[in-house]
């Protein structure tokens, strides 16, 4: 898919930020809010399929209380999202219902896509809101969210979003037109994020923002990654869905691998919780990366942390630069004992429930 490969995108995912649908007083733009359900109103009529991820429940709150600037402790940042969060709600859905559509509320914390039984049941929730016609608004919980369950920001949580969905296309709406290299203009396209790119993105300065562009980058390689077409655009700009879904070359779109992800391996590579770590050395890491391989002991060369037999663990070059993450047949103290060892050796360490991989292919995901 290209630019005019994007007027056949069926799911769709829109991030909407903060400084997107709030004004500088931080009330929400009820105006803004109101065209851009028309244009969603729009793509459904087409019969798109539109999952919104938005932010400004903290800034919504922040306006009602007279708050200027984004407050710095947890329980002040609560008492906001829970104040703002029923505000932003009700704007959306008095904006839909006037283009004959409803809005539903999804409220997410990590644990809700670390946990496989409660990731599938929010995947589960979400296509039968999209079979419905419904618009599933999502956001994450902050009235309840600790720093360990924090996303920590909407651009992460839109992409994993996207791959919970399975979705075509994420569509970031934020201030800025694209993604600029300096001063240049913006860039049309990219299709691989290097570190040049890299060092140009900057975070936020706004007070009721977070992320800025270095987020949404960090968040375009997870979709990428995982097959989907990204585009970073100006959320101001008038109709700026429908010209993205036309193929008019707005915005910067980022091209995908080709290579799509199985679902359960995204999962595994960006939703589930890490126990521990596995260092290997230079030729295990070759057979997983390039040849599609399965981990054996004998590339293992240290282990770090505790976990059980089943735990997902992370994959970790000796450059120390994580590369994978798959479910482990092995606890950390079994191997231990078997790290090094050939499979007919490690056979023998390991008298009662051996498996030849450490960890099978099919259970392991590639970043």
């Amino acid at each position: 898919m290209n630019r005019q490969g994007l007027k056949k995108a069926k799911r769709i995912v829109i991030k909407v930020g903060t400084s997107v649908l709030a004004s500088k007083d931080l009330a929400l733009d009820k105006a803004w809010i109101k065209a851009f359900a028309g244009q969603i109103a729009e793509l459904l009529k087409q019969g798109r399929e539109v999952v919104v991820v938005s932010s400004g429940a903290i800034a919504a709150g922040m306006h009602l209380l007279g708050i200027k600037k984004r407050p710095r402790n947890l329980p002040d940042q609560q008492a906001c999202a829970a104040i703002g969060q029923g505000h932003l709600m009700n704007a959306y859905e008095e904006a839909f219902r006037k283009k004959g559509f409803h809005a539903a509320q999804i409220l997410l914390t990590w644990e809700d896509v670390r946990d496989r039984r409660r990731y599938l049941n929010v995947e589960n929730t979400l296509r039968t809101l999209l079979g419905k016609s419904v618009i599933p608004v999502i956001n994450e919980n902050d009235t309840v969210a600790v720093d360990e369950l924090k996303f920590g920001d909407n651009d992460r949580l839109s992409a994993l979003v996207a791959n919970l969905v399975d979705a075509d296309v994420l569509i970031m709406l934020t201030d800025v037109d694209g993604f600029r290299l300096g001063k240049e203009a913006c860039v049309d396209s990219v299709d691989s994020i290097d570190s040049q790119i890299e060092s140009a993105a900057g975070g936020t300065s706004k007070e009721c923002s977070l992320g800025g562009m270095k987020s949404k980058l960090e968040s375009c390689k997870i979709a990428m990654s995982s097959g989907v077409h990204c585009v970073i655009a100006n959320g101001r700009r008038k109709d700026i869905l429908s010209e993205i879904l036309r193929g008019e070359r707005v915005g910067t779109i980022f091209i995908p691998r080709k290579n799509k992800m199985q679902a359960r391996k995204r999962w595994l590579a960006y939703n589930a919780r890490t126990r521990g770590r596995i260092i290997v050395d230079g030729g295990a890491k070759e057979a997983l990366v390039k040849k599609n391989g399965s981990l054996l002991a004998c590339g293992i060369k240290k282990i770090l942390g505790e976990f059980l037999y089943g735990d997902v663990v992370s994959v970790v070059g000796e450059d120390g630069v994580e590369f994978a993450k798959g479910l482990c047949n092995y606890g950390s103290a079994d191997l231990e004992k078997i790290k090094g060892l050939s499979t007919k050796d490690a056979a023998k360490v390991i008298e009662k429930g051996f498996y030849q991989e450490v960890m099978h292919r099919d259970n392991l995901a590639v970043l």
